[in-house]
């Protein structure tokens, strides 16, 4: 398997985590809590966004960057423009096309993934993306 395959598979696991932080937070916020669902989906996705980060620096990348407060930022910096692209296929998806909220935000999460892969590799943890 090549290095590339298997750091993205890693990356996903790890998503996968993040995707039970980023959907529980989502829903204590939004039908709990009452917040705006666009709120609530932010908090859920940072929170989920810093635990991805603690993960895929020992897990996935094996980082030994020693300025982790700026390659925080910058998974951070990757992290916010995806949410950016998240919640603008929940706008369209949810709010333009009326799919249900939920549904709306899987597809969100997937296409958020690949945006995130490839930014975190290159900018955040200066992987080579040869297959």
């Amino acid at each position: 398997m090549s290095p590339i395959l298997l750091k993205f598979i890693k990356f996903c696991a790890v998503g996968g985590s993040g995707v039970v932080v980023d959907f529980g937070i989502t829903y204590l916020c939004k039908e709990k809590a009452k917040l705006n669902k666009y709120l609530a989906n932010s908090i859920g996705f940072m929170l989920a966004a810093s635990s991805n980060y603690v993960l895929n620096r020992i897990w996935t990348f094996g980082s030994e960057n020693q300025n982790i407060s700026s390659e925080y930022f910058h998974f951070i910096l990757v992290s916010i423009i995806g949410l950016l692209i998240n919640n603008s296929v929940i706008w369209l998806v949810h709010g333009k096309l009326k799919y249900n909220f939920y549904l709306s935000k899987i597809g969100a999460i997937a296409i958020a993934t690949l945006w995130n892969f490839v930014a975190n590799c290159i900018f955040t943890f200066g992987t080579n993306l040869h297959i």
